[in-house]
């Protein structure tokens, strides 16, 4: 492959049509692609179904040395490097999953610089056996990709720590390469409002990014929220919507492992062919599911927020939440699955009536989140009185069960900088606070409640209300009864 001083457009382009076979790139890969062969920094918000994939995979196949992916889910990574492996690209992967044998074999690899792109986790990132290797002298990075980037916020300060040290990342590498190297860092996702924009940017440390975004709008995705009012009823408004759509591709989400199983179950016995589908699974289990659903031999899954991502099927003609996600940025993710071929599709969202007394199964997940949110706030704030001011991740982890947490909520706050990937300084301990968290899924209950056009409302809070119809879409119940 080329380097990208020396690789012309034209060049580019033939690399694309016979990697992937497409004619033209799309709106804004063409500009993405650009920026990213020319080592610059770059936030991308663009939908689900809109190829971020291509934008960071084509570059980093076209230059010599290493792009390191970060991911966050074992199933997103399978899927990327097994597209890619199925077209005889150097790619691997790195997981806490992956056995020893295909383990050490991706180790060798990347250490005899023969593979262009590197899917890992943020926690496999900064393992010390992967550390080691990745800031050898002679292995040249090129850049660094945060794929699906909303979860550096959505995870970040609380489910997964190693979130927030990425910052430190780039700065590190760089005292272990020759003078002059450049690594760029990419952000992509495909839904951020402006404040997570934001924090991504602050997180990452990003330097001058060139910023890409496109909205999320579809107009051949038509949206409703329906009220159900005992948990009978809402299996028998699922049961009803399913009939409607007989051998129709669909999804449906839940909030959690066994509420997938239950349903499915329950499905299953009516004669549906269906599977749930969430993170406990195995590989194998995963991948054999998604293959059933890929191929229609399985009409739809039951399944939590871990399917879906990375998994390309264009004539996906509904979406249903069982359950609301607790954030408007899973909700439009999810959404956005259906659809993808341009043809009328439909995302349904069912939710207990107001009071909750038949029902009250959504308000007690909603208590729980936000109980179980300042509890892991009170705990870190206790926490925070007792560690060093300065020292080492790992040490903390160990000391204390929940310290890279305090850690992640003290750098959330301002309180806390990292000196490297490893190593913390705490400046101004003070109160923590889970405001944002907490609006966050404020803002999902206004979703639910409000008289306006929805497709209005999500585009105003991802920041395009500009672009925003009107007087109202014509596409959600809002609009068209």
């Amino acid at each position: 492959m080329n380097n990208s001083e020396t690789t012309s457009w034209k060049q580019v382009r033939a690399a694309f049509q016979k990697i992937w076979g497409y004619e033209n790139f799309r709106p804004p890969q063409g500009e993405v692609i650009r920026s990213l062969l020319s080592r610059r920094d770059a936030l991308v918000v663009m939908p689900t179904g809109g190829g971020k994939s291509i934008c960071f995979q084509l570059p980093a196949l076209l230059q010599t040395g290493l792009t390191l992916v970060v991911s966050p889910l074992v199933a997103l990574m399978e899927n990327q490097v097994q597209e890619l492996r199925d077209r005889h690209l150097p790619a691997g992967l790195l997981h806490s999953e992956l056995p020893s044998s295909k383990r050490w074999q991706t180790l060798q690899l990347l250490e005899r610089q023969q593979l262009r792109l590197l899917y890992l986790s943020p926690e496999t990132l900064l393992s010390a056996l992967v550390w080691e290797r990745l800031c050898q002298p002679q292995l040249k990075i090129n850049g660094l990709i945060l794929d699906e980037a909303h979860c550096l916020v959505q995870w970040g300060d609380t489910f997964r720590p190693a979130y927030r040290r990425l910052g430190a990342v780039r700065p590190a590498l760089l005292k272990s390469k020759p003078s002059g190297t450049k690594i760029a860092i990419a952000a992509f996702t495909a839904t951020a409002d402006p404040a997570t924009q934001q924090m991504i940017e602050q997180v990452l440390q990003l330097q001058q990014p060139d910023v890409f975004r496109q909205n999320p709008y579809r107009e051949n995705l038509h949206l409703k929220v329906q009220t159900v009012w005992t948990p009978r009823g809402r299996k028998q408004r699922l049961l009803k919507f399913i009939q409607a759509k007989p051998g129709q591709a669909g999804l449906i989400y839940v909030r959690t492992r066994r509420d997938s199983e239950s349903l499915a179950d329950w499905l299953g016995q009516l004669g549906y062919a269906t599977a749930a589908y969430h993170a406990g699974l195995s590989p194998d289990e995963r991948r054999s599911i998604e293959a059933s659903w890929l191929s229609s031999a399985m009409p739809f899954v039951v399944c939590t927020s871990a399917f879906g991502m990375g998994i390309n099927k264009s004539n996906v003609r509904w979406v249903v939440h069982f359950h609301a996600p607790s954030l408007l940025s899973e909700y439009v993710q999810e959404i956005g699955r259906a659809g993808r071929d341009g043809k009328q599709s439909v995302a349904l969202m069912l939710i207990s009536e107001p009071t909750g007394w038949l029902d009250p199964e959504d308000k007690q997940r909603q208590r729980f989140f936000e109980d179980k949110l300042r509890s892991q706030y009170s705990s870190a704030q206790q926490l925070a009185k007792k560690l060093p001011l300065q020292g080492e991740v790992s040490a903390v982890a160990r000391q204390f069960p929940d310290g890279a947490i305090a850690l992640s909520l003290l750098h959330s706050a301002n309180q806390l900088d990292w000196q490297g990937p490893f190593n913390y300084f705490i400046h101004q301990p003070g109160w923590l606070q889970p405001k944002s968290q907490l609006l966050a899924a404020q803002q999902m209950i206004q979703y639910l409640t409000t008289r306006q056009c929805r497709w209005q409302f999500l585009l105003s809070y991802f920041g395009f209300s500009k672009e925003a119809p009107h007087p109202g879409c014509g596409h959600c119940d809002r609009c068209v009864p």
